[in-house]
């Protein structure tokens, strides 16, 4: 069943549902109001009769008397009253072939009880009269109300049909409505099966801006702005990384093509080697960056996440580049000294972050003249700052923006080895980690990496394994 359908058979059943609500009211009121109407009817006629004959004993029952009686039936059909003495017995009757009334029913009424029933069509009434010779008597009037039936009839089918009838405008109005509401999910529909690949920049167009409609219409939108961009990053890291991996390649098939032109020495071939392995090393760096960089791109779910000390991450992170890089010069300064060592704890991975830490301070060191690099570590109630400064080239104030797209490298470093992609690992690393990372250059002063991480409260239980595996040998 498709949504259109659906959703009249749902209007039709919620208005249909209301509709019979409304009828069957009607007709229950309907009905009680014409029960307390005959009621009174049956009741003012059996009160009349009891005056009429209520100097029976002492006039005499008389043929005007009796007129009177039946003439105030006859507006009732099948009416009949009987008049029963405080003895039971009856005093007067206008249905010979009345039905004995029980006992019961009798004294109930005669203590003063009204008792009003109903059998099928037959509608009774029983009413106590006290005449004026004190005696209790009993009046027990019977009638069908055929004029109340035939209307409540009539009512009956009125509303059957008029409901009917409306569920049949209900349908094919839910119907158009329905159509009318889905009519934007159709074209939404034909304008979204019309993007492929090849026309990705395609946008679709947004109706009513308030409307929920055109809020998904948006919200695609938005998801079509990030696809193109991630095409367009892909399209670009392909081209990127083709010519990166070319370029040493080449070199290597360039020194090895010559060195087999003819004989060469001992020395000349061993030249030729180091050149070889010096590309292929360039090479297996940025192979090896490329795969770090597809590893933190996929889903951040798959990595294995534990409490991890900020400090020790930075420390390992430059005697890592200090056994690599003798003449680099790290200095790591506390600009506020934690009180406990929870401050310093972060929910991360010790690998990934000493690779976002080395990149940092291989950067700053390796375009600094000096390769001197400084390291602040704030560490705050509720976060962890991280400051990288040199005093290298500067970054020039157009370039900051690209500076963490993958193989983007500024004019003013093309001159030194580098490929392009360890920025663009470090924020991946650093955004996986709930941080951020914000750049501040001059030209000619230097530049500053600053980049924060929220603070991660150990509980005791993490607390005390921690301890345990510090005192381990």
């Amino acid at each position: 069943m498709n949504i259109r359908t659906r959703l009249t058979v749902l209007f039709a059943l919620l208005v249909g549902s209301i509709l019979l609500l409304f009828s069957l009211s009607i007709y229950y009121l309907f009905d009680q109001y014409r029960e307390r109407e005959f009621y009174e009817r049956l009741r003012q006629n059996a009160v009349a009769t009891a005056k009429l004959l209520e100097n029976v004993e002492v006039s005499g029952i008389t043929e005007e008397m009796l007129q009177q009686i039946e003439k105030n039936y006859m507006s009732f059909f099948k009416g009949h009253v009987t008049i029963y003495r405080p003895d039971n017995r009856i005093l007067h009757s206008t249905d010979s072939d009345h039905e004995p009334v029980p006992l019961q029913f009798l004294e109930q009424v005669r203590n003063g009880q009204e008792i009003f029933q109903r059998q099928g069509e037959v509608e009774t009434l029983g009413v106590r009269y006290d005449d004026n010779h004190n005696r209790r008597l009993v009046i027990v009037a019977t009638a069908i109300d055929r004029y109340g039936f035939t209307k409540l009839q009539s009512l009956r089918d009125i509303l059957f049909f008029s409901c009917l009838g409306s569920m049949v405008i209900v349908l094919l109005a839910g119907w158009f409505f329905a159509g009318d509401a889905l009519k934007p999910v159709s074209h939404i529909i034909d304008q979204v099966n019309a993007i492929s690949a090849t026309n990705i920049y395609a946008r679709l167009h947004v109706g009513r801006p308030k409307d929920e409609l055109a809020k998904l219409a948006v919200t695609f939108n938005e998801m079509l702005n990030r696809l193109e961009q991630a095409f367009i990053l892909q399209k670009n890291f392909v081209s990127h990384a083709s010519h990166e991996l070319r370029t040493p390649l080449t070199v290597m098939m360039g020194q090895v093509e010559v060195a087999l032109m003819q004989n060469r020495t001992q020395a000349e071939y061993k030249q030729a080697l180091e050149s070889v392995l010096e590309e292929g090393n360039k090479m297996n760096k940025l192979v090896n960056g490329l795969l770090e960089l597809a590893r933190v791109n996929a889903d951040a779910g798959t990595l294995s996440f534990k409490p991890v000390r900020i400090d020790e991450q930075l420390w390992q992170a430059r005697s890592q580049l200090l056994k690599k890089n003798q003449e680099y010069r790290i200095d790591i300064e506390y600009e506020n000294l934690p009180g406990t060592e929870e401050e310093l704890i972060v929910m991360g991975e010790e690998a990934l972050l000493q690779i976002a830490f080395q990149n940092l301070i291989e950067n700053g060191c390796k375009y600094s003249k000096d390769h001197t690099l400084i390291v602040n570590l704030n560490a705050g109630v509720d976060y962890i700052q991280l400051t990288f400064i040199d005093h290298g080239y500067g970054i020039p104030p157009e370039d900051i923006p690209h500076l963490f797209e993958p193989f983007f490298r500024s004019e003013t470093t093309s001159g030194i080895i580098g490929h392009g992609i360890g920025l663009t690992l470090t924020q991946r690393i650093i955004t996986i980690h709930k941080g951020y990372i914000r750049v501040e250059s001059e030209i000619g002063k230097g530049t500053c990496f600053e980049v924060t991480f929220p603070v991660r409260k150990t509980t005791p239980v993490e607390k005390s394994v921690a301890f345990e595996l510090d005192d381990k040998p």
